[in-house]
């Protein structure tokens, strides 16, 4: 399926987030997700289902001041 991850586009065979983030080798415990605009709290990402063209945003913390 095709997917758009912060803006470029990715074909994965996974079916849900978590199992697409790790195909795209996100790994990182400390990131926060949006599937379409809308937040998705870790402890739902393993259920949290995608289908061809969603849009998924993945921030991770900066630090710095």
């Amino acid at each position: 399926m095709k997917i758009t991850v912060n803006a470029n586009s990715h074909e994965i065979s996974a079916v849900t987030l978590s199992a697409a983030l790790s195909e795209l080798g996100i790994n990182s415990p400390t990131i926060a997700t949006a599937v379409n605009g809308s937040f998705v709290p870790r402890s739902e990402r393993i259920d949290m289902a995608l289908k061809d063209g969603d849009r998924l945003e993945v921030l991770s913390p900066m630090q710095g001041g």
